[in-house]
Parts: C-alpha cells; structure tokens; sequence
C-alpha cells in the first residue's frame, strides 16, 4: 500500500476522532465557563462574608443575592426579574384575582405619608364594618403605620381567609381613632367594570352610558383568570337589554395573562389570527380565534370602539390590535405602551420563588411588530396607533386630571346608612373655592361620537 492510501487510511479516523472530540468537548467548555461564572458569585460572597465592614444577618445576605440577580436582569431587559418568595405569593394571588384581605384599596397620603382608605369594595368586611374612602389607618394590629411602606402595610392587612385584623382607624373629621376587628375574606378583584355604580346597588355597574342610543361602555383594569369570563356573562347580558353600540375601555390596562387577552378577543372575533408569538428555544405559537361564542354578531350591526393610551400595555395592546387589524373596531386614544414581550414564569427553590424571564415577543395578526425596543424611534413600527382620523393627543396634566377623576367616580363612600366623610372646610372664612372646570373626558367623548353616528346609520 502506498504511502498516501496509507496517510488517507489513517487520516479519515483522526478527522472523526477530532470531530467527536471537538463536539465533546464543546459542551464541556461551555459547562466550565458557567461553573466558573458560578464560582465568581460565590467568591464575591466569601469575600463579603469575611471582609465587609460588618457582618450581614441571613436576611440581608439574602437580600444582597436576591440584588445580584436582579440587577442583572436589569441589563437584559426591564421585564425580566427574580421575583422573592413573598413576592411570588402576592403574584399568585393577583394572577387568580382573589386573596385573603378585608376589602380595602388604600395608598400613602402624599402630603402627609399616611397611609389612607382609598375606598371599600362593596360586600367585603371592611365596607360592613363601616370604613369608610378618606379614612386613616393609624395602626395595624397594634403595630403604629407612621413610616410603614405601603407594600409592608398590604402584607399585613392580607391574610388567610378566617384569621382576624385589627386595624386602628381615624375616620375624616373625627378627633379620637377607633378600633376595627376584622374577619379576613376571600376577596374577589372585579377586572370588568363600567362608567357609574348604580346608585341603589354599588356593587353594580351601569354599563349604558348612552340609554338613547343603547351604547355600552365596560372597562377592563387588568387580565387575570376571571376577566374573560366575567365579561363574557355582562356582554350577553347588554345583548338582552338591546345594546347596539360597544366601548371597550382599555386605558391605564397594564396587562395580565396572555391566555386572558386571547380569549377576550376571540368573544368579538369569528376567525382569524389573534397573536402570534416568536421565540429563540422553542417553536413559535400561534393563536386563532374559535367561530363558536362569539358575540354581538353580525358585526356589522354592532359597532365597537377600544380605549387605549400610553399606559395601555401586553395584554391590552395584544386586543386592541387583534380587534383593530381584523376590522372589528375602531381604537381611539393615544398609542399605546409598546410591551410585546412574553414572560415566561419558571418556579425555583421548590415552587416558592421564580424567574420571570423573557422568551418570546408577540405579534399582530398584521404580522407588524408590538414591541418598543430601547432605541426605537417614534417613527419606528410598534405599539398600537389610533385609527386615522381618531387619535387624541393629551397633555401630561390632562393624563393626571384623567386618573383622578377616574379615581373619585370608582370610590364607594361607605356602605349605605353609614355617615359619610365631612367636606373640608374652607381655609379662611368667606374664602372662595376655587374651582377648575368639570373634566371632559375628551377620548370618551370621541368614542361616543363615533358610535353615535354608527348608530344612526343602522336605524
């Protein structure tokens, strides 16, 4: 055998051997390079551990790690986060709509860093026991709220359903504070609301802002389990009393659940794409609208318009833009936040904390993108846009006359038979109160004006 058959004989081998070798080893030294990444961590930690300027409890070394974590998730994107085991129970029950509490919203008086009554939710221990909006809590089971951050204040006040909490209030007006024992509950968050209460049922909603025209308007504040449900049980109800015109109010909606989103679209859609998602690790998703259930069909004797704003974001972009691409309804406001991705929940520490990481991004039936990436430009294709001709640009002040009076049209005073609030005083006697102009909701009052004249039309 010549030398060369000999060389290429022995040759083939050796290129396979090197290429088993080289595909072995690829592995290896990827795994060698996170083990030495690993190894930087814990080093970093020794080093704390023995060296810094004082010794850190278990809570704060926790702490420092849980920091570590999350502000490099920072860097890769900002929906990305570690989230605590305390975190994630509060996580778990805001994605259900339901937790353990006694039925209060309240926030920190700005003026004063007190923490306040917001409102009562009609039929929960707080609104039976009498609290009332404008209240102050001064204590929390004994424990004083002065300097008490809102977030430790919650967790406090929630609870397992069945467990008592005394909260210490001082009601508007009133000099001395009061104890109230409470009952923890099983508390229900509505996500579907609508413009008004009923007057003789607060826990009802007037959904017909127009009863000439028989226009409806039902507003959605979150994506969770229930929402999708529970508007599909008010829609047939509007449907019964004749509706003839529909707004979906999804301003200030910062998302939720994207199993949610799709099914609120598929109640208005008869086919079609509703999204689509795109990832790196896993084949791409795609969701379509189902022809049985949905509702206010034909369409075209039901026009619909969506509410949207800079704060409309995830699940909300994903139905305005499935109902605005298929022709279902006019989006009218202002654009929207630009949040196309999806974050996947992965459970760590035996399911007690996890990591909301993101790993995919949604897309519109269009095929055109959602996602505002950090060096998009305005001109750049994200987000939702108004329909031509309806967009309503405001200005940061009307945003936040906006929210407020939002805000004051929601709060249930007290359940009734109950005193209400005093009204403030003026400063100084003979004193005139200056008062600004009612607030004109001027996104509504577009909408309304559209469907009216959609309205006319059909007759």
């Amino acid at each position: 055998m010549s030398r060369w058959n000999l060389a290429w004989l022995l040759g083939v081998p050796a290129v396979a051997i090197l290429g088993l070798a080289l595909s072995y080893s690829a592995p290896i030294r990827q795994k060698d390079q996170d083990y030495e990444l690993v190894r930087l961590i814990v080093d970093v930690l020794d080093e704390v551990e023995h060296n810094y300027v004082r010794e850190l409890t278990p809570e704060a070394k926790r702490k420092l790690v849980e920091d570590m974590i999350n502000g490099g998730l920072e860097q890769l994107d900002p929906h990305s986060s570690y989230i605590n085991p305390k975190e994630y129970r509060q996580f778990t029950r805001n994605s259900k709509g339901e937790f353990g509490g006694v039925g209060i919203q309240i926030s920190t008086d700005r003026a004063s860093g007190q923490i306040t009554v917001i409102s009562p939710m009609v039929g929960t221990p707080a609104y039976e026991a009498g609290i009332l909006a404008g209240d102050l809590i001064v204590k929390i089971d004994g424990q004083s709220t002065e300097n008490m951050r809102l977030s430790e204040a919650v967790d406090r006040i929630q609870g397992e359903p069945g467990t008592k909490v005394t909260l210490t209030i001082l009601h508007e007006g009133s000099k001395e504070p009061v104890d109230i024992e409470l009952t923890r509950a099983k508390i229900v968050v509505q996500s579907v609301l609508g413009d008004v209460r009923k007057p003789d049922q607060p826990s009802e909603w007037d959904f017909f802002i127009d009863k000439t025209n028989k226009i409806a308007y039902v507003r959605l504040v979150t994506f969770n389990e229930n929402t999708a449900q529970d508007l599909e049980k008010v829609v047939r109800q509007l449907q019964a009393e004749g509706v003839r015109g529909l707004i979906l109010d999804l301003r200030n909606n910062p998302g939720g659940l994207l199993r949610s989103a799709v099914q609120v679209a598929d109640l208005f859609l008869l086919h079609g794409r509703i999204v689509s998602t795109r990832g790196r690790n896993h084949q791409g998703q795609t969701y379509d609208a189902r022809g049985e259930g949905t509702l206010l069909e034909p369409a075209a004797r039901y026009p619909m318009v969506v509410l949207i704003n800079k704060y409309s974001a995830s699940a909300s972009e994903i139905v305005a833009a499935a109902l605005q691409d298929h022709g279902r309804a006019v989006v009218i406001g202002e654009r929207s936040y630009g949040k196309g991705s999806v974050q996947n929940i992965l459970e760590l520490e035996n399911h007690q904390s996890a990591l909301k990481l993101t790993t995919a991004s949604y897309w519109r039936p269009s095929g055109q993108n959602i996602h505002r990436f950090p060096d998009s430009k305005d001109s750049d294709e994200w987000g939702v846009k108004p329909n031509p001709g309806f967009e309503v640009p405001l200005s940061d002040e009307e945003r936040l006359d906006y929210m407020i009076y939002r805000r004051d049209r929601d709060i249930v005073h007290g359940k009734p038979g109950v005193a209400p609030p005093p009204k403030p005083k003026a400063e100084k006697e003979g004193e005139k109160d200056k008062k600004k102009e009612p607030f004109v909701d001027r996104v509504l009052e577009k909408a309304l004006e559209h469907l009216r004249a959609e309205v006319r039309k059909l007759r």
